[in-house]
C-alpha cells in the first residue's frame, strides 16, 4: 500500500525534477547572454558535422545555436540530478515531510550534481561552457525543485479532498499499531490515503480519543462495511488470534480486497524495521541502524578524521595554554583519563583536561557530577562552562574510540545501573559515542533527566545521516551558549 504510493510519487518527482533541472540550465543561459551580460561577445563551437547545422534556420540563428549548444549539457545535468536525488534518498516520504529539511536535502543534491558536472566539463574540451551559467543554474534548480515539490504535494492533497487519487482504507482492530497507522495517515496526507473508519474488537472499551473518533462499528460489521463502502485496503490490527485473522483474509479474498496485517510485535518495532530474506525465509529486522551499513561507516569515519584533524590543528595553541593553566592551578596531572563504555559495550579510556582536584579513583568513577560541585577547581569551572575540557577528546576520535557526533559515553558503574532502570538504554551503544550529540543540542546536559537523553540518542541513531551530523555540529556552539555545561 505505502510502497505503491511512494513509487508513484517517486516517478512523478523524477519527471518534474528532470524538467526543472533541464530548463533551469537553459533559462540560466538566456539570463547570462541576454539579460545580465548582453554586450558580451558570444563564442560557440559546434562540431562541423553536427546534424543541427544541416538546417539553415538553426545555423543562422544565434539564439537557437546557443540553446542547442547548451541543451547537450542540460540533458547531462538533468539526468545527473535525478541519479543524485535517487542515490541520496530524496524521494523517501520522511525526507520530504518538513519543508526546511527537504530544502536542505535538495540543496545538498544540487551541489553534489554540480560538482560532478564541473568535473565532467574539466575533461570535456569540445566546447567551453560559461561557469556563470552554472551559478545561475544552481540557484534556479534549487528554488525550482523545492517549489515544484511543494506544488505537487498541495495538488495531491487537493485531489484527495475531491476524492481523486485516493485509496480507501478500513482498519480492523485497535491495537498499538492502529495508533501508528493513524499518525502515518495524518503525517503523509500528500500520499492520497482516505481513511473510511475503524472497526473495534468486542472487548475494547477505554479507547484512545484519536481512535474513538474514527469508530464506525465492530468486527461483526466487517462484511456489511465491505459491501456498502468501496474499500480498497483492509488493515488488520488484531493480537494473537490467527484463526480469526485467517477468516478475515478469506473474506477479503472473496471480495477482492487487499488485506494487510500489522504484526503483534509492533510495540517493540521502530520505523527503521525492515524485512530481510534468507533462502526464501522472511526475517524481520526490528531496528535497521544506518551506521551498521559499511558505506555509512566509511563516510562517517572519513568525516571524523578530517574534522578532528582540523580542530586539533587550529586549537593546538589553546590546548597548550589550557594545559599550562591546569598544571599551575592545582597539583595533579594535566589530563584526566577515565573508563567509558563505547561502541558495542566496549570499554575505552576517555581523555579530558582535568577539572577536579585529584581524588580517589573509586570515588571518581562512582560519584555523579552535580551543579556547584566542590571537587571542581576554579579553572575547571571555566573549562566545564565552556566545554573546553573536552577538546582532547578529538584524539579519542582520531584513535577510533569515539565519533565527533554521537551519544555521550558513560562510566561502566552507571551503565550497569541505568540498563536495569531505563528501557532501551543499552541501544545507545549500537554506535560510537560522540563529543557532541542530539541530546546536547536539545539541552539535555549535566543534571538533566536520563529518559530525555535516551530518547534523543535513539532518535539520532535511527535517523543518522551525514547532513544530520553537520547540522548538530553547527548547532553545538549556540547550544553551549544557551545551556552551558556544569
Amino acid at each position: 500500500m505505502m510502497k505503491e504510493k511512494r513509487q508513484i510519487l517517486k516517478i512523478a518527482y523524477s519527471f518534474i525534477d528532470f524538467a526543472i533541472a533541464y530548463f533551469s540550465l537553459l533559462i540560466g543561459t538566456i539570463l547570462h547572454f541576454y539579460v545580465f551580460e548582453p554586450e558580451k561577445k558570444r563564442f560557440f563551437i559546434l562540431p562541423a558535422d553536427s546534424f543541427i547545422l544541416q538546417f539553415d534556420f538553426f545555423k543562422n540563428s544565434e539564439f537557437f545555436s546557443i540553446l542547442v549548444t547548451y541543451s547537450f549539457l542540460g540533458i547531462i545535468y538533468a539526468f545527473g540530478q535525478i541519479l543524485v536525488f535517487i542515490a541520496t534518498d530524496l524521494y523517501q516520504p520522511r525526507r520530504i515531510l518538513q519543508p526546511a529539511r527537504e530544502f536542505l536535502y535538495i540543496l545538498r543534491g544540487v551541489v553534489i550534481n554540480l560538482v560532478i558536472v564541473l568535473a565532467f566539463l574539466f575533461f570535456y574540451r569540445e566546447h567551453s561552457y560559461s561557469r556563470l551559467i552554472i551559478l545561475y543554474t544552481f540557484i534556479l534548480t534549487t528554488i525550482g525543485i523545492f517549489l515544484g515539490h511543494l506544488l505537487v504535494k498541495k495538488y495531491i492533497i487537493y485531489l484527495t479532498k475531491k476524492g481523486k487519487f485516493t485509496r480507501n482504507i478500513l482498519i480492523l482492530g485497535t491495537q498499538k499499531g492502529t495508533e501508528k497507522i493513524l499518525e502515518y495517515f495524518d503525517k503523509y496526507k500528500f500520499l492520497g490515503y482516505s481513511l473510511i473508519g475503524i472497526l473495534t474488537e468486542k472487548q475494547k472499551k477505554n479507547l484512545n480519543p484519536k481512535i474513538k473518533q474514527w469508530i464506525v462499528g465492530s468486527e461483526e460489521d466487517l462484511p456489511k462495511i465491505l459491501e456498502e463502502k468501496h474499500i480498497d485496503i483492509l488493515i488488520v490490527s488484531l493480537k494473537g488470534n490467527y484463526k480469526k485473522i485467517y477468516k478475515i483474509i478469506k473474506i477479503c479474498d472473496l471480495e477482492g480486497i487487499d488485506c494487510r496485517i500489522i504484526p503483534d510485535i509492533i510495540e517493540i518495532m521502530t520505523h527503521r524495521a525492515r524485512i530481510e530474506e534468507m533462502e526464501g525465509i522472511p526475517i524481520l529486522v526490528l531496528r535497521d541502524i544506518p551506521l551498521r551499513n559499511g558505506y555509512h561507516q566509511f563516510v562517517k569515519r572519513t568525516f571524523d578524521i578530517v574534522f578532528s584533524l582540523v580542530v586539533i590543528i587550529f586549537s593546538l595553541p589553546i590546548m597548550i595554554l589550557i594545559a599550562i593553566l591546569v598544571k599551575i592551578s592545582s597539583p595533579g596531572p594535566i589530563f584526566f583519563l577515565q573508563e567509558r563504555v563505547g561502541l558495542d559495550r566496549k570499554i575505552f579510556k576517555l581523555i579530558k583536561f582535568r577539572t577536579m582536584y585529584v581524588q580517589d579513583k573509586i570515588q571518581s568513577e562512582t560519584t555523579w557530577g552535580r551543579k556547584n560541585d566542590p571537587r571542581v577547581t576554579p579553572i575547571g569551572k571555566f573549562l566545564r562552562k565552556t566545554s573546553l575540557d573536552e577538546l582532547p577528546q578529538f584524539f579519542n576520535v582520531l584513535k577510533g574510540d569515539m565519533s565527533v557526533v554521537g551519544p555521550r559515553p558513560e562510566r561502566p558503574h552507571f551503565v550497569k545501573q541505568f540498563k536495569t532502570i531505563y528501557e532501551k538504554y543499552m541501544l545507545r551503544h549500537r554506535v560510537k559515542s560522540g563529543i557532541t550529540g542530539w541530546a546536547q543540542i536539545l539541552g539535555y546536559r549535566g543534571d538533566t533527566p536520563i529518559e530525555k537523553r535516551i530518547e534523543a540518542d535513539i532518535y539520532y541513531i535511527e535517523n543518522w545521516s551525514l547532513l544530520f551530523d553537520i547540522f548538530i555540529i553547527l548547532k553545538t556552539i549556540p547550544a553551549l551558549i544557551k545551556n552551558p555545561g556544569e
